[in-house]
């Protein structure tokens, strides 16, 4: 199993990235999706999630509004669009993926890979 995150940079406040996550060695069609993101010295913290059908979108509080996720089952990808940076999301983005209901913290995911560093200056 391979969940490679990319996409992460350096971008001023106000700017925009988009990240992907390359997904391989499982039916990725039948696994929700979540990124997640970790600041230094703090925890693995949930961003957003989509539901394995596409259907429905989870985003934390600090996402809603500025982020959108999605997943494309014929390219076995899954994407964060993240608009309107802040400093304070720079962290390290994880992807995951999960056989339910795209629930819980970053441990109740099964498979997570890499993470992708996003760094937003002010």
């Amino acid at each position: 199993v391979q969940l490679q995150a990319s996409g992460g940079g350096l971008v001023q406040a106000g700017g925009s990235l988009r990240l992907s996550c390359a997904a391989s060695g499982f039916t990725f069609s039948n696994y929700a999706m979540g990124w997640f993101r970790q600041a230094t010295g703090k925890e693995r913290e949930f961003v957003a999630a989509v539901t394995w059908s596409g259907r429905t979108t989870y985003y934390s509080d600090a996402a809603k509004g500025r982020f959108t996720i999605s997943s494309d089952n014929a390219r076995n990808t899954a994407y964060l669009q993240m608009n309107s940076l802040k400093p304070e999301d720079t962290a390290t983005h994880y992807c995951e993926g999960q056989k339910g209901l795209a629930i819980g913290s970053w441990l109740d995911y099964d498979y997570w890979g890499q993470g992708t560093l996003v760094t937003v200056s002010s």
